[in-house]
């Protein structure tokens, strides 16, 4: 990570502080009151392929024993009412702020993996993780709802696996190759402002025009 690049992430993350605090307030007393305790979700991600790190996000789920994997139809009934919420505005990821601070993550760069993944395919994400992971980032724009698409019909962990193994790590991972190429602070700007727009268009009830990945596989 270049210097410029982390002066950003901790210039950006005070300039946001006064709002993001006002907002994690409020998030954190209605999460308490409709959902309860424990209030956050920590997950075990990659930020680089031998170099672990705990990512904090508000819980959105009802608690199991074990949960691992990635999100598809099998974990849709666990959401609940508020945590569908704030996923759909992208709020559960507030407390990223945190990480960004600590320096594990970047506010644009390639979604950090789980480490089964990167296990699975270690010289991609070799090549991926040369890049900080980020709360948003190239990939997350083009692919996220095209991947939720992918998993919304998978009835078991298993088959989610299998499927997010099969049909989009490889396309998400050029995507992010294709970020890491051309990394600038112009670009990232426009990335933030774009998850920005899109939350904001989710938060009226509408969605924002896109390409589809699914229409041209060959592009990604």
């Amino acid at each position: 990570m270049t210097w410029s690049k982390r002066a950003f992430d901790i210039g950006f993350t005070v300039f946001l502080a006064p709002a993001a605090l006002a907002v994690f307030g409020v998030i954190f007393i209605l999460q308490w009151w409709k959902q309860g305790r424990p209030l956050f979700y920590r997950s075990e991600r990659m930020y680089k392929p031998c170099e672990p790190f705990a990512l904090w996000k508000f819980r959105t789920m009802r608690n199991v024993v074990a949960d691992t994997g990635v999100s598809g139809g099998d974990k849709s009934t666990r959401i609940t009412p508020f945590g569908r919420k704030l996923r759909r505005l992208r709020m559960d990821e507030l407390p990223q702020f945190l990480n960004i601070l600590r320096g594990d993550i970047s506010f644009v760069g390639p979604r950090p993996p789980l480490r089964q993944y990167v296990e699975q395919f270690p010289d991609l994400y070799a090549r991926v993780l040369r890049s900080r992971p980020g709360v948003t980032g190239l990939a997350s724009l083009v692919f996220a709802r095209h991947e939720e698409e992918i998993l919304r019909d998978c009835a078991t962990p298993d088959e989610t696996d299998r499927v997010y193994a099969r049909r989009c790590v490889a396309r998400k991972a050029r995507i992010d190759l294709l970020y890491q190429e051309h990394a600038n602070l112009v670009l990232d700007l426009w990335i933030i402002a774009l998850t920005v727009a899109r939350s904001a268009g989710r938060a009226r009830g509408r969605r924002l025009p896109r390409r589809r990945p699914a229409h041209h596989p060959s592009r990604l």
